[in-house]
């Protein structure tokens, strides 16, 4: 029994190495679209696996969407294999210096849905603001449960653009959106959390006030001065970090 699962475990890993291979090499350019793949046999000679490890990781190619069969023919590189989706991982995400990609990204994508927010906002538009901002506030000595209430604020701003690519792109990010602030603070006592909640609570009052006087320009401006502060305060962190880091590392 423990053989079979050793064996499988194996088996796992080659595919998984040969899926990785082989999709770089269509993902790099070498194998373009349209080009027709070694038959398996010969991939399986050339890698040195088996015919199952190679079946199985072009059956992976094939489920996303890299290769294609063509009946008679063999397998080709699919013509949309240069298109892929853009993915933000929960796992890519944990380190402060992946905070701070994410923040650069975000600054000019919500300056833009701020301002367009203000410009197109419902009544009730504001009425799911001014809940989620209240919830912000209700929900601050919870750092969690406040970056989740933060999400919701800025997924009700997405909303008010009345544009659903900016409501889409937001719900993607999801979590990811907004760093809960105890990665920030880390260890700092409760009298800290609450001055930087309470900072937050400002900046996004700034931007509510905005878009309930329908002012795009300083909608934009509110917004990007909040995702800037909250740029800095990651950036000066993650900075911060990578010197403790190299400090620790001395003799």
């Amino acid at each position: 029994m423990g053989t079979n699962s050793d064996e499988l475990a194996r088996t796992t890993s080659l595919t998984d190495d040969l899926f990785i291979k082989l999709e770089a090499r269509i993902r790099s350019g070498d194998w373009a679209p349209g080009t027709r793949l070694p038959t398996q046999k010969e991939i399986a000679e050339t890698e040195n696996v088996s015919r199952t490890v190679v079946r199985e990781a072009v059956a992976r190619l094939m489920a996303q969407g890299l290769a294609t069969s063509r009946q008679g023919s063999g397998m080709f590189v699919a013509d949309t294999a240069e298109y892929r989706a853009f993915q933000i991982t929960r796992d890519e995400v944990n380190e402060l210096a992946d905070i701070v990609k994410l923040l650069e990204m975000r600054l000019g994508v919500e300056t833009e849905m701020a301002g367009l927010a203000a410009a197109r906002r419902t009544t009730a538009d504001i009425g799911a603001i001014q809940d989620a901002l209240q919830a912000m506030h209700d929900l601050q000595n919870d750092p969690v449960a406040a970056a989740k209430a933060d999400t919701a604020f800025h997924m009700c701003i997405a909303r008010a653009t009345q544009n659903d690519y900016y409501a889409r792109f937001v719900e993607f990010l999801g979590l990811r959106l907004v760093p809960p602030r105890n990665l920030y603070l880390r260890d700092q006592p409760a009298e800290a959390h609450r001055a930087y909640a309470a900072k937050v609570h400002g900046e996004h009052e700034a931007i509510l006030e905005a878009i309930v006087r329908m002012d795009p320009q300083r909608a934009r401006d509110a917004a990007r001065h909040h995702m800037q502060e909250s740029l800095t305060r990651h950036s000066m962190l993650s900075a911060g970090a990578r010197g403790k880091g190299r400090g620790e590392a001395k003799p």
